[in-house]
């Protein structure tokens, strides 16, 4: 490199071969994923053919063969309680939902979720508890029922 202009605080230039060519030039040298496509793997067959296999072992039970002269039983998840409360919470009413068998924290962040924008209110998990901000039991018991849980109404 070498200054230009006649003073010390000049600009740098890159001179001759010290300049990096900016053409494109040579590809990055060896595809990692190039023999992939030798490697006699099955082309893929369709959304319905790959999801379907899977949404059923996620459930966790075995999903039984469907006829179609055969009705389908709705999956019983247990009871859950919906309770209306004021005490302790400054007067204030909320509607608290416990009783959960079998489901984790995430499943029951899910349910609050689709509680809140159903309700347009706020809510939360607490203590294994859904909370969620009003009188809002009869909106909370049909997502509960959508969701396979048996709701059961409490509190005046």
């Amino acid at each position: 490199m070498r200054r230009t202009g006649g003073h010390p605080g000049g600009a740098l230039t890159m001179a001759g071969a010290d300049r990096i060519s900016t053409e494109g030039g040579q590809g990055l040298g060896h595809n990692p994923f190039g023999a992939l496509s030798s490697a006699g793997l099955p082309s893929f067959a369709g959304p319905s053919a790959v999801a379907k296999p899977m949404a059923d072992k996620s459930e966790g039970a075995a999903v039984p063969v469907k006829n179609p002269g055969t009705p389908t039983l709705a999956k019983n998840r247990g009871r859950v309680d919906i309770r209306r409360e004021t005490g302790g919470r400054g007067g204030k009413t909320v509607t608290v939902v416990n009783g959960f068998v079998g489901i984790g924290l995430p499943e029951k962040e899910q349910l609050t979720k689709k509680m809140r924008g159903a309700c347009g209110c706020g809510g939360t998990v607490k203590d294994g508890e859904i909370i969620i901000q009003g009188d809002q039991r009869e909106t909370i018991a049909r997502i509960l029922s959508e969701a396979g849980f048996r709701p059961v109404l409490a509190g005046g």
